[in-house]
């Protein structure tokens, strides 16, 4: 009996360590998930900056593109008012040889005793030089002030073009950089589209009626709707239900200064529909992408990111639309995470 109760009293309790144990990978996992939400944190900050700075960048070259545009409309005017000058002053140079000329050929005062007639007339001669002679000095004042002038003029031009030149070349620096962030921004898109879709494939699983092609996401018109309606079926709600939650996600996952929308195409098959509420395939399909677009705003996708469009037959993806498989691939509801 009493080796009995020695056996129970050596019994082991692990209870206390593995409580221990499991407290160790609280604070483990409490620790990581700290990290990363400091690191989206910071990541957030970085892209507020990168924005401010394209904003910034945008502004300066709406300025030098105002600023260039003046430059080279007092060009144009300071041209004007010098080919003006310029032929002024060449009418005046004329009128001042004109006038030198009637002035070397009036004749010398006589000394031979003729008439008083003529006398006279060597009077005149002598007043008409004067006032030539008089004509002529303001002449070549107008001459002086014109050609001060042109070279206020010249220099002005100088300077025009020379800021325009530098304007040009601020541009050009600006264009660059403002191409590289909107690249960067790109490359974002990019990659939250392949999430996006991916998210999505893990959701609806390998459908052979749910397919990626390209950049966009297909369904085929069936998963969501029966034949020649735009009322999505009972049975494609909880479809459309697990779309509405995927873009929720990616709502929350993109940062807000990148401007994005996710475009809802509807497409139809080749074959003509004439009814009352569809007088063409253009309605029918126009009417499919609004009806998914309505559905889900109603599950709380914001409107600013959604766009509905209607492509009716004319962009098939099967190009041999003659046959029923072609035809079921050619009627999809396509999406597309596109810039807005």
């Amino acid at each position: 009996m009493a080796l009995g109760r020695r056996g129970r009293d050596r019994h082991i309790d692990y209870w206390p360590g593995f409580v221990d144990a499991l407290s160790t990978l609280l604070l483990v996992f409490i620790f990581l998930l700290s990290v990363f939400m400091l690191t989206q944190f910071f990541l957030t900050q970085e892209m507020s900056g990168k924005d401010n700075v394209m904003q910034r960048l945008q502004a300066q070259i709406r300025q030098l593109t105002e600023l260039l545009s003046l430059e080279r409309a007092t060009g144009q005017t300071t041209d004007g008012e010098l080919a003006t000058l310029r032929a002024s002053l060449e009418a005046t140079e004329s009128e001042r040889d004109r006038l030198k000329g009637q002035l070397s050929t009036a004749p010398a005062p006589t000394d031979d005793g003729r008439t008083r007639a003529l006398a006279r007339e060597v009077d005149l001669q002598k007043d008409v030089a004067a006032r030539a002679i008089a004509q002529i000095e303001l002449l070549n004042q107008q001459i002086s002030a014109l050609r001060r002038q042109m070279a206020a003029l010249e220099e002005a031009l100088n300077v025009s073009e020379k800021r325009d030149a530098e304007s040009q070349t601020k541009i050009t620096d600006l264009g660059r950089r403002l191409n590289v962030a909107l690249a960067q921004r790109v490359q974002e898109l990019t990659r939250f589209r392949s999430e996006f879709f991916g998210r999505l494939r893990d959701i609806l699983g390998n459908r052979p009626d749910v397919r990626v092609v390209g950049d966009r996401f297909v369904f085929q018109s069936e998963v969501f709707f029966d034949r020649g309606a735009a009322t999505p079926r009972p049975e494609a709600l909880a479809e459309l239900d697990k779309l509405a939650g995927a873009i929720l996600d990616l709502e929350k996952s993109i940062p807000p200064d990148i401007s994005w929308a996710l475009r809802i195409d509807g497409h139809t098959d080749n074959r003509p529909i004439a009814t009352p509420q569809f007088p063409s395939n253009w309605e029918l399909s126009a009417a499919r992408a609004i009806a998914v677009v309505q559905y889900l705003i109603s599950k709380g996708v914001s409107p600013q990111h959604l766009i509905a469009a209607g492509f009716g037959e004319y962009q098939p993806i099967d190009a041999a639309a003659a046959t029923e498989d072609a035809r079921a691939r050619n009627r999809r509801i396509e999406l597309k995470l596109t810039e807005r």
